[in-house]
């Protein structure tokens, strides 16, 4: 007859070893993903190489701020977007000139490249009418999308997936403790076995807080966006003064293998 002193350590160590098994599975899974770097951290530095000015499709969007180059300045390997009141005089609705840019290389979860790594850390502002966002939008249409971050007048942080498997939207809200601080916002795309469904896992400083369907990403390039974007979703009127965010550290990384 085994004593219980005896049935506690073999359970202790059975449970050691399955912990120890599942934390070198891990790592083996992890090392056998081999990331190919195609937009550095250094990309910044080298601003005109890697970004372009504004959005793929032009000056405004779904917010009142008119994108201009002029908005946007780098130093030090960091990119920052000023976002100030002003309007024009050919569109009533814009209230404020802003930043944005998007990168010239593009994501694009493929047979030869079936995963992704997108990165980033920023400093965002988070009061009423202030709308930052780190996202991907469809290349040549519109769905697919994928917000990796964005704030909209508060201190919650958006990851969206636009279409999911329901072909509606996936949306999960994380509260930021101090988005004016350094936070890093990173999502991994992964087709999902032979089919044109992507899964996206969206990380924020390192923990993982939703993982989402992208219903037909599959072979569909996708731009990465950075903006400040004003009022609209994330209300009105926005901040009378001047509004910043800040970027560094931005990546994509793709893989061969899963």
């Amino acid at each position: 007859m085994i004593g219980s002193s005896c049935r506690k350590e073999a359970a202790y160590n059975n449970s050691t070893l399955q912990q120890q098994t599942q934390i070198d599975v891990t790592n083996k899974v992890a090392a056998a993903v081999a990331w190919v770097t195609v937009l550095p951290t250094t990309s910044f530095n080298s601003y005109s190489t890697y970004w372009n000015n504004l959005y793929p499709w032009g000056s405004d969007h779904n917010g009142s701020a008119r994108m201009r180059s002029q908005n946007i300045a780098t130093s030090g390997g960091v990119l920052t977007m000023t976002a100030y009141p002003g309007t024009v005089s050919d569109k009533a609705s814009i209230h404020y000139f802003s930043g944005t840019c998007y990168a010239k290389q593009q994501v694009n979860v493929s047979a030869s490249w079936p995963k992704w790594r997108v990165s980033g850390e920023f400093q965002c502002p988070s009061v009423k009418g202030t709308w930052p966002a780190f996202w991907l939008n469809g290349a040549n249409q519109w769905p697919p999308e994928s917000d990796i971050m964005e704030f909209k007048g508060s201190t919650t942080n958006w990851t969206n997936t636009y279409k999911n498997e329901n072909g509606q939207w996936s949306s999960v809200g994380t509260t930021i403790s101090g988005p004016a601080n350094w936070h890093t916002y990173t999502a991994y795309l992964t087709r999902i076995g032979t089919t044109n469904n992507v899964s996206i896992e969206y990380w924020i400083d390192g923990s993982k807080v939703s993982t989402q369907t992208g219903q037909s990403f599959f072979n569909e390039p996708l731009n990465l966006i950075i903006d400040l974007q004003m009022e609209g979703s994330s209300g009105t009127p926005g901040p009378a003064g001047n509004t910043v965010m800040s970027a560094r550290n931005v990546t994509i990384q793709r893989s061969a293998t899963l």
